[in-house]
């Protein structure tokens, strides 16, 4: 195969994902080749945010012809170079081949696991260095800015924002104009603008990527609301664990500054707005507006009753706007092309696009940009490529710990707010944990309120003692001591904790249990009666045997098993002492034969 195109640039994912499957030795290999052969002038090479596509890491394009190639290795790059940069030869070992139905795929665009997205706000993110603001001017960064400088009004900008229909992005879905049409109304000369960066839900990592691959999206989104709300200062809270996205936001504030993005009297229309950076200690609690308002002004990190609003009191008992990462990154489109056009995309009452991180027993992990609207089975099994080992799929997270669990029954299901809410989830800032038939619901119940309870802040009771107390009845259930009874008490619970918490993380904690009642009850059931764990999780309710017919005797489950709790000659088969087995499941795992058997 050929590729016509020439000039060719490549571009090297150095997301956090593929970085720690190698990229930056790729990179180093490039790098040096290219100076070895003497090919500076005849090539470029850019280092660019995360495209995405994380189990196929590290990801290599060459461009302009966008040829993909996917696993690379730095033993590869010689080849790359010297075949497809200097001969527009296409290395087909490196190509990425369609498991549905075996054909290598040459094309970026071509790759199943791009096919149904619109990356609007993750799309540069393959295309630009980070740590150079001329490679984000140059795709027409922060024109939009320009726009609203040049002589729009205020109110013509919240007026653009809501009729786009743009919601938050980091949880409830609030709609953005109006938020920021109360904070413009606000008594106060002074006010502040925050970017909520703390991303703490289990298995996302959408909101690190924007920040790690296109800051100046956001830092652009912001002096656009700025400008809007009338504030002269804004935060970007961000999580401390995300070094890299640090790292760049603070190259690409510096540079917004010095390119006169950022600053007083921003280019030269009077208009003066600086962004600081604070970095938080982590805590799960902190993504609550108020908390991390409360961490900001260097308090405890604890929310309070929202009977006031942040955009009348919030920080510093100022008026406050707060939207999300990827709310802020919106903005610049929306100035761009109008809200007319962003309107189109997504559903009635739920507009534009959505980035999910696809996780769990899922083939194709990532990142995916979605219209809202799409389906679950086309995020899971057109995008996602399906369960792992081809599985059947069992439920889906999303919402993180404040979500629910969603059944098979409902992979047909429209993905927007109201539509997740009514199945008893919700959007929240886009995780989705996919899970097989493998795996224990009540087990799955068990681990986010142990992870809500680690994370409370203890404030108020209802979420400190009531979900505590919630995790002490599905443990006793997962070790073979739940009553009757037991079930009705978690649902009864649940939803006084919901009632009655002081916020969002205890007022959604119970979410992952009640829906796992509700559509997974004969579980608990089970497991309550039975004495069984179905999924063969619960160690207590499970036992490990070998089954006769299948063991081949190889013996590399008595070699792998750390309690030595199986034994058996060589090419006969094998037994499991009871009384000396942990379930740590081993044996199972590397088992090639399917012999070893959980009841």
């Amino acid at each position: 195969m050929k590729n016509k195109e020439t000039k060719p640039y490549i571009t090297i994912c150095r997301g956090t994902g593929c970085t720690a499957s190698g990229a930056d030795k790729v990179e180093i290999a490039f790098k040096e080749f290219i100076k070895k052969k003497d090919l500076k002038e005849k090539l470029g090479i850019r280092s660019t945010g995360c495209h995405g596509f994380c189990e196929r890491g590290p990801l290599v394009i060459i461009h302009p012809g966008k040829i993909f190639y996917n696993g690379v290795k730095p033993d590869n790059v010689p080849e790359i170079i010297e075949k497809t940069v200097l001969k527009n030869e296409v290395i087909e070992h490196l190509l990425y081949k369609d498991p549905a139905t075996g054909k290598k795929v040459v094309h970026e665009d071509e790759v199943p696991f791009y096919k149904k997205q619109m990356r609007l706000i993750l799309g540069n993110n393959g295309r630009i260095d980070p740590t150079n603001i001329h490679d984000y001017t140059a795709l027409g960064g922060y024109n939009s800015l320009k726009k609203v400088l040049s002589g729009k009004l205020p109110e013509g900008i919240i007026g653009e924002i809501k009729r786009s229909g743009l919601r938050g992005r980091g949880g409830g879905g609030f709609p953005t104009g109006r938020k920021w049409e109360s904070c413009r109304k606000a008594k106060g000369s002074l006010k502040y603008i925050i970017c909520n960066a703390d991303e703490g839900d289990p298995g996302a990592f959408q909101d690190r990527s924007i920040l790690e691959g296109n800051p100046h999206s956001v830092i652009e989104g912001m002096a656009i609301g700025a400008f809007a709300i009338g504030a002269k200062e804004g935060y970007v809270y961000v999580r401390n664990e995300y070094p890299l996205a640090v790292e760049h936001l603070e190259i690409a504030l510096e540079q917004a500054e010095k390119y006169g993005f950022l600053g007083k009297n921003i280019l030269k229309s009077g208009f003066s707005f600086m962004i600081n950076i604070v970095k938080g200690g982590g805590a799960f609690v902190c993504g609550e507006s108020s908390a991390l308002m409360a961490s900001i002004e260097g308090r405890l990190g604890e929310p309070r009753f929202k009977h006031v609003h942040a955009t009348d009191k919030g920080l510093w008992d100022r008026p406050t706007t707060l939207n999300n990462v990827k709310t802020w990154a919106t903005v610049p489109l929306i100035i761009d092309k109008g809200a007319d056009w962003y309107s189109k995309i997504g559903t009635e009452g739920s507009k534009g696009t959505m980035v999910f991180s696809l996780v769990g027993k899922i083939k194709n992990t990532g990142l995916a940009e979605v219209p809202m609207g799409i389906t679950l089975r086309e995020l899971i099994f057109d995008i996602g490529g399906g369960i792992l080992g081809d599985k059947r799929f069992k439920a889906v997270q999303t919402g993180g710990p404040s979500g629910g669990c969603i059944p098979e029954k409902y992979l047909d299901l429209p993905v927007d707010y109201e539509k997740l809410k009514e199945v008893g989830s919700m959007m929240g800032s886009g995780g989705m944990i996919v899970m097989d038939e493998d795996t224990c619901m009540v087990d799955v119940a068990k681990y986010f309120l142990e992870f809500t309870v680690n994370e409370s802040c203890g404030k108020c009771t209802p979420c400190r003692e009531g979900v505590k107390h919630m995790l002490d009845i599905v443990k006793k259930i997962t070790r073979g001591f739940g009553e009757e009874g037991d079930i009705d008490l978690l649902e009864k619970m649940g939803n006084i904790i919901k009632e009655t918490s002081l916020c969002a993380l205890g007022g959604s904690a119970p979410n992952p249990v009640l829906t796992a009642i509700r559509y997974f009850r004969n579980e608990y059931e089970s497991h309550i009666r039975d004495k069984k764990c179905e999924a063969g999780v619960c160690r207590e309710l499970i036992r490990y045997s070998i089954v006769k017919g299948k063991c081949t005797g190889c013996t590399l489950c008595a070699r792998e098993c750390p309690e030595k709790a199986i034994s058996g000659e060589k090419k006969k088969p094998h037994k499991i002492d009871e009384k000396l087995c942990v379930k740590c499941g081993i044996c199972r795992d590397v088992c090639k034969f399917g012999a070893v058997k959980v009841t």
